[in-house]
């Protein structure tokens, strides 16, 4: 489709979405008690930005995006969409889309007739529901496909009809509620990757709710790790990943090994950090929150950052498991008594060492974070 065809289908600027200070508590229903999801949050998306609302199950991410879409109406602080604050505003007030984790396809109507629904219930005129149909049916790669019903087609094109509902009544926010999980493997990730690109072509500001780590990290412009109904960390997925504040956040993306050590302070830019009677200097160590001087902390260290030889070096380790995925093989290698975990990439280039084996690991410079 060309530009101006996109245009035409979606002629609407979106706007940006800012939470200033969100609340919402929810009545037990068996005990008569309080229960916060989400406790005094700030968040702000700004126009055409694709943010990630990542956390385990009972986080609070996707009420604040039912907050978000009028859903759920917030016990206290303000939703602003634009320069408005809707958090009393109905759904169908807002000038915002919603795609959902089981389509939420009308089996009754044609795809064609799924994708005009909302049009003809905002009275758009027969001829512009027409053309802005036709334009996004053809966006979507759904063209020849129009007389056809939903239990006729496979998971993936269901979910680009939801898409192509959302998208052509021209929404100023795209809200999504974790739209890929009930895709298998392959399929999701192609699905992700083709609506990232659909987002970023088209400039809607969009708020995206997984649980999935990999999917945050390759369709956000930003993650917003969420815990106990807070904002625990946000920033690119760059930033998440290499600069974690916390063991959670380290542990929740991706994996991490944590190596207990003492923190004796600081030489220059360089952390001083004693590990099994060795003291190592942390090149770029991060906020090291809550560490004292001499006191316990941790070096949170991914598995890629950590080289593995036979020469001598200062950790010493003894390999436990050897396991070969193809593209990488993964170690786990005995530190004393804690086991730390290895991936080396790219195995038919580098040493393979077997169970049983000594080795020496070194933590490569700039990757190691410091944490309490």
């Amino acid at each position: 489709m060309s530009k101006q065809m996109e245009k035409s289908a979606l002629g609407k600027k979106s706007s940006g979405v800012v939470l200033k200070e969100i609340t919402k508590i929810f009545q037990q229903p068996d005990t008569g008690k309080d229960f916060v999801a989400v406790d005094h949050i700030n968040l702000n998306i700004q126009d055409g930005e694709m943010v990630t609302l990542l956390g385990p199950s009972g986080c609070g991410k996707t009420t604040t995006l039912r907050m978000i879409s009028g859903f759920e109406y917030p016990t206290s602080g303000s939703v602003f969409i634009g320069e408005r604050d809707v958090a009393k505003i109905p759904p169908n007030k807002r000038g915002i889309s919603m795609v959902f984790q089981s389509y939420a396809l009308f089996p009754h109507l044609n795809i064609w007739e799924n994708v005009a629904y909302g049009l003809k219930v905002a009275k758009v005129s027969q001829d512009e529901v027409v053309r802005r149909t036709n334009a996004v049916m053809e966006l979507m790669q759904l063209t020849g496909m129009e007389r056809r019903f939903p239990n006729q087609l496979s998971g993936g094109q269901q979910q680009r009809v939801a898409l192509a509902r959302a998208v052509v009544i021209e929404p100023s926010v795209l809200l999504f509620d974790e739209p890929l999980s009930n895709l298998d493997a392959k399929l999701r990730e192609s699905m992700r990757d083709e609506l990232r690109a659909l987002q970023k072509r088209l400039g809607i500001t969009s708020l995206y709710v997984t649980h999935d780590q990999s999917e945050a990290m390759a369709i956000s412009d930003r993650v917003v790790i969420m815990k106990d109904g807070v904002i625990c960390q946000q920033g690119t997925p760059t930033e998440i990943y290499e600069q974690p504040n916390s063991r959670f956040v380290a542990n929740f993306i991706g994996k991490a090994n944590f190596i207990d050590g003492t923190f004796h302070g600081m030489d220059g830019e360089n952390a001083l950090v004693e590990v099994g009677g060795h003291t190592f200097p942390i090149p770029a160590p991060g906020k090291m929150e809550g560490v004292q001087k001499d006191g316990p902390c941790c070096l949170a260290v991914r598995p890629e950052s950590i080289l593995l030889s036979e020469e001598e070096g200062p950790l010493p380790g003894r390999v436990s498991r050897a396991t070969y995925y193809g593209a990488k093989v993964e170690y786990e290698v005995m530190l004393g008594d804690q086991p730390i975990i290895v991936e080396v990439y790219n195995p038919q280039l580098s040493k393979r060492f077997a169970e049983g084996e000594a080795v020496h690991m070194t933590l490569i410079d700039r990757c190691v974070r410091v944490l309490a």
